[in-house]
């Protein structure tokens, strides 16, 4: 990987000597960012990523040690570089840090880490450039800035009433790498998405004495790969079929390759696959989680309601001592301090625009890797950076 500057010293001038040619700057240097400045790249773009941390894929490296992608090798390589069949077909975490630095530098991206910006404006002189405020008092300018900062951004806990008097460990899911300390201790998983689902089976199998997963809303869950098909490959066929049919069909498909758990807690939804997905919430593929809960070594319970001491008081009503509460219950986009004064934001704080298009009002101005889609998020991050280098590129000539 090329050289990156530190936030300091010499190299703080040499940053700001780098922004003579009016660079487009890329925020973030996990997978979309790099794939954004590669794309540039290759259209003889000049893309200057920043990135806060001291190395690209900052946020893969703080993942638990278990995960691997959900998506396939073949459909999780970003542009200009596949991934080697050595990683087999579901790659790993270390895996996918590999092949962010294979890729930064194979494409020889201009990366410069230990700078965060903290603000997005227009030039002040009306020329339609983009100013960026940075650390350490940089002020960048740009013909056009990417945002690539992360769905998974800043971890997110609810603020149950009595949180703060628990006397057990409470972490989030971000904080979690293995299930070695929790070996032979009860342990309460909240939120039953991808990543509260495997770190739940990822508990059973590890050693904890008891493990138990709250339940908000019922899942769907999805076989990874049924008979060699991967469940990417049917995310990708339905994503344009009317609703209705896709809800159907995965009612069918749901019945033939996962058992009914409602006898352990976990009943099917009564909400289509699709409209599901529709509404932000994609299936969760199984990893673990469906022998699990089939075998009693993860039970589903309801809802977490508060907390009281040591005490985890769920909706139903029932009081539970767990040792660990581990809060798998997402994250925030966290743009708004970013660019909140732009109108380029929804009421849930998310890109109004997505992709190869700006927001109106907001020329130059691109977001990638703000949605959650059940066709892949690495893939749909490839085809991003395409889309946002053209219209770069176009924008440029």
């Amino acid at each position: 990987m090329p050289n990156s500057p530190s936030p300091t010293g010499r190299d703080a001038v040499a940053l700001t000597d780098r922004t003579d040619g009016r660079p487009v700057y890329v925020i973030g240097g996990g997978p979309g960012g790099l794939a954004v400045a590669a794309s540039l790249r290759a259209r003889g773009v000049r893309a200057v990523v920043l990135e806060k941390s001291d190395r690209v894929g900052a946020s893969w490296r703080g993942h638990y040690d278990r995960l691997h992608l959900h998506t396939t090798r073949r459909w999780s390589a970003l542009p200009g570089l596949r991934m080697p069949r050595a990683f087999g077909r579901w790659v790993g975490r270390d895996d996918v840090v590999r092949y962010l630095e294979k890729y930064t530098e194979h494409h020889e991206l201009e990366v410069v880490t230990g700078v965060g910006v903290t603000r997005i404006d227009r030039a002040p002189d009306g020329s339609g450039d983009w100013q960026l405020t940075a650390t350490g008092g940089r002020v960048l300018r740009g013909r056009a800035v990417v945002v690539a900062t992360g769905f998974n951004h800043t971890p997110r806990i609810p603020d149950w009433p009595g949180r703060d008097t628990f006397t057990g460990e409470l972490l989030h899911a971000a904080a979690y790498r293995n299930p070695a300390p929790y070996a032979d201790r009860d342990v309460l998983v909240v939120g039953i998405g991808n990543t509260g689902a495997e770190i739940a089976a990822d508990l059973a199998e590890g050693g904890a004495s008891r493990v138990r997963i709250a339940v908000r809303t019922v899942p769907h869950i999805v076989r990874r790969s049924t008979a060699g098909w991967p469940a990417q490959a049917t995310g990708i066929l339905v994503r344009r079929l009317p609703v209705r049919l896709v809800d159907r069909a995965g009612a069918v498909m749901s019945r033939i390759s996962v058992p009914d758990l409602a006898a352990q807690g976990l009943p099917r939804p009564d909400t289509g696959l699709y409209s599901r997905v529709r509404q932000g919430a994609i299936p969760v593929q199984d990893v673990g989680l469906i022998d699990a809960v089939r075998t009693g070594a993860v039970t589903p319970v309801a809802a977490v309601a508060s907390f009281d001491k040591d005490t985890v008081v769920l909706a139903d009503g029932t009081r539970l001592t767990p040792d660990a509460v581990i809060a798998a219950t997402g994250y925030d986009r966290a743009l708004e301090p970013l660019l909140g004064h732009l109108d380029v934001l929804d009421g849930r704080g998310r890109p109004v625009a997505h992709g190869g298009r700006s927001p109106k009002g907001a020329p130059g101005l691109y977001f990638t890797g703000f949605t959650n889609p059940i066709s892949g998020m690495l893939r749909e991050m490839a085809l991003d950076a395409e889309r946002i280098a053209k219209r770069v590129a176009r924008a440029s000539r």
